[in-house]
């Protein structure tokens, strides 16, 4: 197995570096995505990029897509660079890095599996967000029509590449914040087993979030009703998966 770790990054010089000083004695490869981001921090990540440059790679977008497709934008180099899997993690600070190792370990025992992260939040975690969780939730299991996927949002999490690799060539996943919803529910349809995996979560006070709550929120809403519509139809098949 080759695992790298990918990072998309739009303004969040602030905690980047943070981040990088962390990921740095795992020794694992990363693909910094810069997606479009102000002229400021796309110098502080050239910079990171040149001080890094024996494990670590900078990619910059042409403007700001989305964080789906700075994800994608990363998936496809560590495709073409060799590599068989691929930890997605937010630049902002609110994952405990250090779990990467866990989710190496997991995923090298069980390499054909996507490992999510399960947030176990404290105190710094907004309630609205909380609860725009919780019903975020319920749809993805009713629209995988299983319990498999414990938290569909959390942006900490495993994926073998040859699965994403067949499931890009077949299917537009959303490029917005609506990305890891989509992605996860899709490959659960096309077969891939979950391994949930309890991690801490922590919001920064200083960190940037750019999920706006109501385009976000319309964006999550119709990726829901979409995904209900493809359940319709995955019907007799996610049944089946259930029985056998």
């Amino acid at each position: 197995m080759k695992i790298c770790v990918i990072v998309p990054v739009y303004n969040h010089h602030k905690a980047l570096k943070k981040v990088i000083k962390r990921l740095r004695p795992l020794a694992l490869h990363c693909f910094l995505i810069n997606d479009g981001s102000s002229v400021e921090c796309s110098a502080i990540l050239n910079n990171i990029a040149k001080e890094e440059s024996q494990w670590l790679t900078l990619y910059d977008r042409d403007s700001n897509g989305g964080k789906g497709a700075a994800v994608i934008d990363g998936f496809l180099l560590a495709i073409r660079n060799g590599f068989s899997h691929a930890i997605q993690i937010d630049a902002d600070g609110q994952h405990k890095i250090e779990d990467i190792s866990h989710f190496v370990s997991i995923s090298n025992s069980h390499p054909n599996h996507l490992i999510l992260g399960k947030p176990c939040f404290d105190d710094t975690v907004p309630r609205k967000r909380l609860y725009g969780r919780m019903v975020t939730n319920l749809w993805i299991w009713i629209n995988t029509l299983s319990f498999a996927i414990n938290d569909g949002m959390c942006g900490f999490r495993c994926y073998p590449l040859l699965a994403v690799e067949s499931l890009l060539s077949s299917t537009r996943i959303a490029h917005h914040m609506d990305f890891d919803i989509d992605i996860v529910v899709q490959l659960y349809w096309h077969g891939l087993d979950i391994i949930n995996i309890p991690t801490d979560v922590h919001y920064p006070e200083d960190g940037i979030s750019h999920f706006r709550m109501l385009r976000d929120n319309v964006l999550i809403s119709l990726k829901h009703a979409q995904l209900f519509l493809g359940m319709i139809l995955r019907l007799p098949k996610l049944v089946g998966r259930h029985l056998l």
